[in-house]
């Protein structure tokens, strides 16, 4: 199961205390303060990762808080500073942190600090002074940073299968990169986006769209935000539909609806499952899908043809490489 959005509250680790301490020397009655200062509290990081599946830890736990620093020592010994947490999360993550109001994308790898620990507190030889020769005061350690944080995963892709359920997506994700996706002969498969690469591009097959998923219809906003990062939208349409050019139409004004930008991503059309009817029929489809689209590059495919499928894999990596 795909866990891609999640609400975190962190707090990054408290202070370590101060401390009043007294040295004890043999033969000096009175040493004087040596009360230690408390160690800082461990920073929170975002750790970016290459893992889709990265926010499934966080499916049962929602608060995370980072360790307090160690109180101050005797002997003007300062306590340790606490470890810091890192929190993993999928590169292509957006956030959004309530408490400034700011909102992050990370489409980088790497460690991102997000919270701050706070201060150690001081310990009693910091007040020592000619008119406060035993000072009995000391100050606790800070409180760490604080924040309520929404986790939005965006799939970053290089292609992105797109079509109306059951047309065939999944299966030729399987065939291009053998990633393994459940298919079945029946709609909405697929539940969550699959990924594959196919000659070090990345391909994601999202799931299922339906007319009415840009108003939260079906798996509605769940899946069409991880379309907003591909480069490259390859439209499925099954030639099992009656009306092909009206399912290639009723996706596109989804994807408008949605987004006016993604109509203006670099598309490639796909009449998918040729096999299932006759070659008449075939050359009928293709001219209304070239209505529709208003274009003439329709490329015809099937599951059981291999040279379709190496025509469609050769067209599409010359299409990426443009």
């Amino acid at each position: 199961m795909l866990i891609d959005n999640v609400t975190l509250k962190i707090e990054a680790g408290k202070g370590g205390d101060g401390v009043v301490r007294w040295r004890r020397e043999k033969g000096v009655p009175f040493g004087g303060p040596a009360g230690g200062d408390g160690g800082k509290g461990g920073d929170v990081y975002f750790r970016v990762v290459r893992d889709i599946q990265a926010l499934y830890v966080y499916k049962h736990k929602k608060e995370w808080a980072g360790d307090a620093g160690q109180s101050g020592q005797k002997r003007s010994m300062h306590g340790g500073n606490a470890k810091d947490l890192f929190l993993q999360i999928p590169l292509g993550s957006v956030v959004y942190n309530h408490e400034y109001d700011k909102k992050y994308e990370f489409v980088e790898e790497g460690d991102f600090i997000i919270l701050r620990g706070g201060k150690g507190g001081l310990g009693n030889e910091n007040f020592k002074s000619a008119t406060n020769q035993t000072p009995e005061e000391f100050t606790k350690g800070e409180p760490g940073e604080f924040a309520t944080f929404d986790i939005e995963l965006k799939l970053i892709a290089d292609v992105g299968l797109i079509g109306l359920p059951n047309a065939g997506k999944s299966s030729l994700l399987n065939s291009l990169t053998r990633a393994g996706a459940k298919i079945g002969d029946y709609p909405f498969t697929t539940l969550e986006p699959n990924l594959g690469v196919y000659f070090n591009y990345v391909l994601a097959d999202i799931p299922g769209l339906i007319e009415g998923a840009s108003d939260g219809k079906g798996l509605g906003h769940k899946f069409l935000r991880h379309i907003t990062r591909t480069r490259v939208l390859v439209h499925l349409v099954s030639a099992e539909n009656e009306e092909v050019g009206k399912v290639y139409t009723t996706i596109r004004e989804e994807l408008g609806k949605y987004d006016k930008e993604l109509l203006k991503r670099e598309e490639v059309i796909v009449l998918s499952k040729v096999d299932t009817i006759s070659k008449d029929e075939i050359k009928e489809k293709v001219k209304e899908l070239e209505k529709a689209s208003k274009t003439k590059n329709i490329i015809t495919l099937s599951l059981y043809e291999d040279d379709t499928v190496k025509a469609f894999g050769d067209s599409l990596i010359k299409t990426l490489g443009n």
